[in-house]
């Protein structure tokens, strides 16, 4: 419990400080303001209703038939007095307050309804549902800031260093388009919904919660969260916009050759020069390095291992199609990629070394996992011309450092699979207690 109060006032104080931030450098409210407001205002429904499932897991199935027909019976209302009012909403924002209302419910219910365990268990749900709305509410407030306070972009280094790949995302622009519409549908529907994914095998994680009456030490929101929570920094040190941005023509309105270096992207890659910051507009996110899409996607695929064989092939497509999306539409660079899946595995390991308890191995690890991204990184940065010019030796140097952090990470893990299990001590019977429903 003291550990769950710790995160809780570290999180506040986050949020606060972000909250700040936003209001100096863009003037405008920041994840905390902008939750409050979707208790009355419409919101985007996904993050509310992703949040309200993950809550549920510490439901019976009684309870989560009435949670949701409470969640769905409050946006009706609301939804009914927008349209007798008039209240024009943004696209897309039409219902959600109702997952809210019932999330916040659950928390007055467990603080004074729920004793012991139950409380604890109840909280805890909660808390993570309402964690994922504002890891998404944060997302977005850190994308403004970095658009706002990274007047200069250098897609110019990771364009040059990307020759030493192959320019991966040049030709997978050039192979999306030969493949028409049906794949750039289909691509685009697994890189926008990567969110559900999640969703769905954190869903498979936590399916025993109710019956156990506890959380599992370790599962994918705690990567997902922490992946979001620490991307942005490295968003701010090595600002980033992609290729179809600074290369291409733009996409979603925003961006565009009038801000572009030239529009090369995709069919002729940047020639090799000494790169050098760029000016960008104060809109397009320099969201790049590392991708962030693919740092989840890889998370997603080493927790949907442990799963049936359909969520496995489901983690495997995630990962794949996620892959040639960020790099067919020309989102990110293929320098991109390795980073960030060096990334995922160091965080991925860092949180399970903090569950299992810190061994010999799991700091070598971590620390190796953050050697590695650093030198990516700085090679990026001051030797991309040579990464460039030498294609033959920077290429398979990158892809031998990616491979070296996997076999690290699939090493390790298995090393601890190995290890016997101590024991449980046992525990004492809880009296039993009825259990009071939601409504």
């Amino acid at each position: 419990m003291i550990l769950w109060a710790t995160a809780g006032v570290v999180t506040l104080g986050f949020l606060i400080t972000l909250e700040i931030a936003a209001r100096h450098y863009t003037g405008r409210p920041g994840p905390m303001t902008t939750q409050v407001r979707e208790v009355i205002f419409a919101p985007k429904p996904g993050p509310l209703y992703g949040g309200l499932a993950l809550m549920m897991v510490a439901l019976t199935w009684r309870q989560r038939f009435l949670a949701a027909g409470a969640a769905i019976g409050i946006d009706a209302v609301f939804v009914l007095v927008r349209w007798a009012i008039g209240a024009e909403v943004p696209e897309g924002h039409f219902f959600g307050n109702g997952a809210l209302w019932v999330m916040l419910g659950c928390a007055v219910i467990a603080v004074t309804r729920r004793t012991g365990r139950e409380r604890v268990v109840l909280l805890q749900a909660v808390g993570l549902g309402l964690l994922l709305v504002a890891g998404r509410k944060t997302g977005d407030t850190w994308l403004l800031i970095t658009a706002k306070t990274r007047h200069e972009v250098l897609d110019p280094y990771l364009a040059t260093a990307d020759h030493a790949l192959g320019n991966p995302s040049w030709v997978a622009g050039r192979i999306l388009e030969a493949t028409g519409p049906i794949g750039t549908h289909v691509l685009d529907l697994v890189y926008a919904q990567l969110a559900v994914a999640a969703v769905v095998v954190a869903l498979y994680q936590l399916r025993n919660v109710a019956t156990e009456r506890r959380f599992p030490r370790h599962h994918l929101v705690r990567t997902f969260l922490v992946i979001g929570l620490l991307g942005p920094a490295v968003y701010m040190v090595f600002p980033v916009v992609g290729p179809i941005f600074a290369y291409g023509p733009g996409t979603s309105g925003t961006g565009g050759v009038e801000w572009a270096v030239a529009n090369l992207w995709p069919h002729t890659p940047v020639s090799i020069a000494t790169p050098h910051p760029v000016p960008y507009d104060a809109i397009t996110p320099r969201n790049c390095m590392p991708s962030l899409h693919t740092a989840w996607a890889t998370a997603i695929f080493i927790h949907s291992r442990k799963g049936p064989l359909i969520l496995r092939f489901a983690g495997a497509f995630w990962l794949i199609a996620t892959l040639g999306a960020t790099l067919g539409f020309g989102y990110h660079y293929g320098v991109d990629l390795v980073a960030g899946v060096v990334f995922a595995l160091t965080i991925e390991a860092a949180l399970r070394s903090q569950v299992r308890g810190w061994d010999r191995a799991g700091i070598q690890l971590v620390a190796y996992g953050a050697t590695v991204f650093a030198a990516l990184l700085l090679t990026y940065r001051y030797l991309p011309v040579e990464m460039a010019e030498h294609p033959w030796v920077f290429g398979p140097l990158l892809i031998l450092a990616l491979t070296s952090v996997i076999y690290g990470y699939v090493r390790t893990i298995r090393l601890w699979e190995r290890e016997p299990k101590a024991a449980p001590a046992r525990q004492p019977e809880p009296e039993a207690e009825p259990q009071p429903e939601l409504v």
